[in-house]
């Protein structure tokens, strides 16, 4: 495969960067320029939820000379991805398309949960370091302009992922009006961040040890560049020393630290907020080593596209953590683990064998394995409105890695398992999903709503079924010695839908061990 390259965009809070990679199966990604422009788009965005022409005009600006480098690099592909400055103003669909057409580049405005999954993957993409990290309690700690997510790692597992509303920009200009001096603005974010955090430890953390926190904050990684040694991107400082520092910087303004520290006047702007979400972190989760990666954003971006695309190889697996997180959500509702298991390895098997007809690919199957592992979520608040509850409860929980529109798939696929199933025309009036969407949702409602029936009565009556597609003819056998009236009754009432999503007649074979 030829060496390409590569173009990651992303317009964030208060500056607008982009890198160019070359990419290659043997050198894997390389960095090969960088150019960043300071935009404060997160100021206007979060205060008045929209932004103002001139930043408008600016940041198109910014864009086209961005365009021209891709040009002159002659990059093959690129990806332009707008973060929360773009994501929570009211007009982001008008300003999307506005950029758009007078760029000629297109814009990706990344959920909050496909953020937070690509600056995890540019972390990643250190992958020796990032794997010893997260052998022990760790967590990712990701400080955006309007909000921070906290991702709990243990034995090189996620175990859950939460966001909590606060973030530099938003919390500087709503609290630093209040403060009568800096002693007294640090007291305001402690006492907001710490609230946060109580419930956080209460509900997530409980007794786990969080030895270590890797915190993605340019301005701190900015501050502490001095605990970097020779070829490591990642700084490695203890708690003591970074207590040191942040006794130092608490009293300066901007200028002040500019001047002491060498911070760029962007930096100086956001890192006092920044060091005081760290300290209550460092305090609250136990942890007494902070990791600060140089990667951001636009690495993540980099990372993703070079291993769909078979760049490079990793052995970490980011569509388990997507499982994980998932699991964790089910655990939380209390839902019935054993029957989740059974029915993945029926669905699973169902979808594996029916790829010829229904022509979906991987990241379908990972959404189908989600919506069984939430399809029994709703129960936790009601026994009589299963569905809509847990419709409900995905639409409200961000599932990291899963965008918008894949999170309203998999809720769509859970209501509809037990609920009467909606058409195209009924389902666009409330919905923006697209047609193709529409068709993933009604093949994994159908696979589910038969492997459910599989196990009605939830006690597992049977295990390791095999599934073979035969014809017109889905055959599930099964080895049991139970009585499975109540499984075939169930089955045959879902039988309809099935045939008509894929017309296939699916049969359960019973063969009973002497």
């Amino acid at each position: 495969m030829a060496v390409k390259v590569f173009a990651a965009i992303v317009i964030g809070s208060t500056e607008t960067e982009m890198k160019i990679f070359e990419l290659s199966p043997r050198k894997g990604m390389k960095e090969i320029d960088c150019i960043n422009t300071r935009i404060n788009l997160g100021l206007e965005a979060y205060s008045q939820g929209k932004l103002a022409v001139e930043k408008v005009e600016e940041l198109c600006r910014v864009l086209k000379e961005f365009k021209v480098i891709m040009e002159g690099y002659k990059t093959d592909n690129y990806r332009l991805c707008g973060t929360s400055a773009l994501r929570e103003i009211r007009s982001a669909l008008i300003t999307r398309d506005y950029i758009e057409k007078q760029t000629g580049l297109k814009i990706d405005i990344l959920s909050n949960s496909e953020q937070r999954f690509l600056d995890y993957k540019s972390i990643a993409s250190e992958s020796s370091a990032f794997e010893t990290i997260i052998q022990n309690g760790t967590a990712i700690v990701d400080m955006g302009g309007s909000s921070i997510q906290i991702s709990v790692f243990d034995n090189d597992k996620l175990i859950t992922t939460q966001n909590i509303r606060m973030g530099k920009v938003n919390t500087r200009e709503r609290l630093l009006p209040l403060a009568k001096n800096n002693a007294h603005f640090e007291k305001l974010i402690i006492e907001q961040l710490e609230h946060e955090l109580d419930g956080f430890g209460k509900l997530y953390q409980k007794d786990r040890q969080i030895n270590n926190l890797i915190v993605v904050a340019s301005e701190l990684q900015e501050l502490m560049k001095f605990c970097l040694q020779d070829g490591n991107p990642i700084a490695v400082v203890p708690k003591e020393t970074f207590m040191e520092i942040y006794q130092q910087i608490i009293c300066m303004n901007p200028d002040e630290i500019t001047r002491r520290f060498q911070l760029s006047a962007d930096s100086a702007y956001l890192v006092v907020p920044s060091a005081v979400f760290c300290r209550c972190l460092l305090e609250k989760l136990g942890a007494e080593t902070i990791w600060m990666p140089a990667m951001n954003l636009t690495d993540g971006i980099s990372f993703d596209y070079a291993e769909k695309n078979k760049f490079i190889k990793f052995t970490h697996s980011f569509d388990e953590d997507i499982i994980a997180a998932a699991r964790s959500i089910a655990k939380r509702y209390k839902s019935n683990q054993a029957h989740i298991r059974n029915m993945e390895d029926i669905t699973l098997q169902m979808f594996d064998k029916m790829k010829s007809i229904h022509g979906m690919g991987t990241r379908e199957r990972l959404l189908l394995q989600i919506s069984v592992i939430l399809h029994n979520c709703g129960k936790f608040i009601s026994l009589t409105n299963v569905s809509e509850c847990a419709f409900n409860i995905i639409m409200a929980t961000e599932i990291i890695g899963l965008s918008h529109a894949e999170r309203e798939m998999v809720a769509y696929v859970v209501k509809f398992n037990t609920s009467d199933f909606s058409y195209y025309k009924e389902l666009a009036m409330g919905s923006s999903l697209s047609r193709e969407e529409y068709l993933v949702i009604a093949k994994l409602t159908a696979i589910l709503r038969v492997a459910n029936a599989l196990d009605r009565s939830h006690k597992q009556k049977f295990k390791n079924a095999v599934v073979t597609l035969r014809g017109d003819e889905l055959l599930i056998s099964v080895n049991s010695q139970e009585d499975l009236t109540l499984e075939k009754g169930t089955l045959a009432d879902k039988t309809e839908f099935f045939e008509e999503v894929f017309n296939v007649h699916p049969v359960i074979r019973q063969k009973k061990k002497m």
